[in-house]
């Protein structure tokens, strides 16, 4: 079997990290990994699958020699909007993790377990979701295929771990100082994330919603390929280290039944129902921390619509949320679609 040549852009990063973890999970098909930073960062040694990789600064001239197959970005937008085409002019896939791409008309914006015939009209660059996205999609795919789905209202509660190590940071110090009585002032949330919770994740739109609740209202109609769909979302930061948690109301197209809307789930790959309320089971933040699977909960029809449903849905942010789902597209392409990997078009 052919083995690729791949690249991590922002390999020292929280994601970036993640990013080596779950490849070295995967175990594919590589000839080389290169790994990529800021040149504050290069020079750093990594020790990756076994063996010592030195952070290579990230410009043109580090690119070219190298023959990349497969670049994983995760540095941020501008980065991206930089770097990514130099990479697909030099031969590489990009499979970016920020926003930068994500609503380009050019650009297809993938789940695997979703959308995975997008990947066949790239341009060199194929785009992550926003984590909060990637684990609603999982969820609704198999909802929409069986009754059409007419109107969803997203209410997030979305861990620190989505702001980066900043907000991993602002929790845990801000916690301790909970605890001692004292004060901390915070670095990356506008107010204290101990033991509170923030309405607010992302900047404020004109029209009163925030940057993240358009994310979720526009790469959900883009995934889904369904413009009619009528979404509203409430994004909230909460006190949670890692995982994010929805509350997902659904209205149909169709007629739905509890046993329907359950048998479409459990046939949906990637997928975990986790529902039985008589013994305090659903999903939960803890539980699905360390996993690439999207876990569903909480199940039941909504009687105050025609036809829709109530569920409760978890995953883990940083791994299916990020770099698991970034890595799955390019397993994808490996193993079900090299013809794909030929960079631009």
């Amino acid at each position: 079997m052919k083995k690729y040549n791949v690249a991590v852009v922002g390999a020292t990063g929280m994601v970036g990290s993640k990013f080596l973890e779950v490849l070295s999970e995967k175990n594919l098909p590589v000839d080389n990994y290169y790994l990529f930073a800021s040149a504050k960062s290069a020079g750093k040694v990594i020790d990756f699958m076994g063996k010592p990789h030195t952070v290579i600064e990230l410009k043109e001239e580090n690119v070219t020699d190298k023959h990349i197959d497969i670049a994983l970005f995760s540095a941020g937008g501008g980065t991206s909007a930089q770097f990514a085409p130099v990479f697909a002019r030099h031969g590489a896939v990009v499979i970016d993790n920020s926003s930068q791409w994500r609503m380009d008309k050019d650009v297809p914006l993938v789940v695997p377990e979703v959308n995975p015939q997008d990947i066949a009209w790239h341009n060199g660059i194929i785009a992550n979701p926003n984590c909060s996205t990637i684990q609603a999609m999982v969820a609704l795919r198999p909802l929409q295929l069986k009754y059409g789905l007419k109107r969803i209202i997203y209410s997030t509660y979305q861990a620190v771990s989505g702001a980066g190590v900043a907000g991993y940071n602002d929790l845990l110090e801000g916690l301790k100082a909970f605890v001692n009585g004292g004060e901390y002032a915070t670095k990356k949330f506008p107010y204290a994330i101990a033991n509170n919770c923030l309405p607010h994740i992302d900047v404020f739109s004109d029209g009163g919603y925030t940057k993240e609740e358009i994310k979720m209202i526009k790469e959900t109609k883009k995934i889904l390929g369904d413009e009619s769909i009528k979404v509203t979302a409430t994004t909230v930061r909460v006190p949670v280290l890692n995982s994010h948690s929805e509350s997902i109301n659904i209205e149909f197209n169709k007629p739905c039944t509890l046993e329907g809307i359950l048998e479409a789930f459990r046939s949906q790959s990637g997928l975990v129902v986790v529902d039985d309320v008589k013994s305090n089971k659903y999903p939960m933040p803890a539980d699905a921390t360390g996993h690439d699977e999207v876990f569903v909960g909480r199940i039941r029809l909504d009687d105050t619509v025609e036809s829709g449903c109530n569920i409760w849905c978890v995953a883990d942010n940083i791994r299916k949320g990020a770099a698991s789902n970034a890595v799955q597209i390019a397993e994808y392409m490996i193993y079900n679609a090299p013809e794909l990997i030929h960079g631009a078009k």
